[in-house]
């Protein structure tokens, strides 16, 4: 706590008088903080600045500094250790590296979500994501992964679903208000950049609304057609968002991108687009691949916004087989 930490602070710069006052204060600063991690008391055992090495089950006596001088020592690693969580909780503050651990968090967490995949080809793009149905009296057509945010327009998100309706909200509204004054459709680009800028808001608070208490733990990936050209573009919780030729987000992304990277051509058709999709898939979901629990859209010059139906997602699932 802050108080711990101010204690901890104003102690380290004061020289004991005697060495048993020393190991009494440092002591009893040990026992008074829980942020005084394993870690830590490993790292203090490891330089030889504790006489007693058993710091896995850290008691009050067990940990006598050899030394008055270990004790600085040992508060300001106990510092820098208090310090390190004080960076962790901040969701809109710098570390020292540059780092802001929030944000990564939120990266991470995208990790554990349905993997989807987005292929973008001459003739249109293909977007194929993976519906973990969890019980069998689940509805599995109301498990959406991919929506359509405008008639040129898609969008397949991997992470957590409330967040992503908050983000694909924005964009909807970006998408209508944007026709309305123009009278022309949005770019794909201008749309991921108005959610990007949603995205980034967390920390901040205005006139108008309240301050979001952390970062959306979503990534989103943007499928459109722009003048008749096909384009797919990727945005994180960081806020940046770029075009790619495929891209996988989710728990299997890892994975998925090294076999798209293997076998994409920007020459391929559409079909065989969505046959290196569904294939990709297949290989990185833990559950058999069926009709049920996978989503397709294409998105082409001529038809927009596509959703394949279950039996058309079923005729590609058997022509793979």
């Amino acid at each position: 706590s802050t108080g711990q930490f101010c204690q901890l602070s104003s102690s380290a710069h004061k020289i004991a008088p005697t060495q048993t006052q020393t190991h009494s204060r440092f002591d009893s600063s040990l026992a008074a903080s829980s942020c005084f991690s394993k870690s830590c008391l490993s790292f203090l055992a490891k330089e030889d600045f504790l006489e007693d090495s058993r710091v896995r089950r850290p008691r009050k006596g067990n940990c006598i500094l050899k030394n008055p001088l270990a004790n600085s020592v040992a508060i300001r690693v106990l510092q820098m250790f208090l310090t390190r969580s004080e960076y962790d909780r901040g969701v809109n503050t710098f570390s020292p590296e540059g780092r802001l651990f929030q944000v990564e968090y939120a990266i991470e967490a995208i990790k554990l979500g349905s993997t989807a995949i987005g292929i973008c080809t001459q003739e249109g793009v293909v977007m194929a994501v993976e519906k973990r149905i969890t019980s069998p009296l689940m509805e599995p057509t109301k498990v959406e992964k991919i929506v359509e945010v405008d008639r040129h327009i898609g969008c397949a998100t991997s992470g957590l679903m409330a967040d992503s309706r908050t983000l694909l909200d924005r964009a909807r509204v970006e998408c209508q208000n944007h026709w309305f004054v123009y009278n022309e459709r949005m770019t794909v680009e201008s749309c991921a950049q108005a959610v990007s800028s949603l995205a980034i808001q967390f920390g901040d608070s205005d006139d108008t609304g309240s301050a979001m208490s952390r970062p959306f733990g979503v990534a989103i990936l943007f499928a459109g057609i722009e003048n008749g050209e096909p384009q797919l573009w990727h945005m994180d919780p960081s806020g940046t968002y770029i075009r790619y030729d495929a891209k996988a987000i989710g728990s299997g992304s890892e994975g998925a991108q090294q076999n798209l990277q293997e076998y994409y051509l920007q020459t391929m058709t559409i079909k065989e687009a969505i046959n290196l999709a569904l294939s990709t898939l297949k290989q990185v979901m833990e559950e058999k691949l069926n009709s049920t629990n996978v989503e397709v859209m294409t998105m082409t010059a001529g038809e927009l916004f596509r959703m394949f139906s279950k039996e058309e997602v079923e005729e590609y699932i058997n022509n793979m087989s």
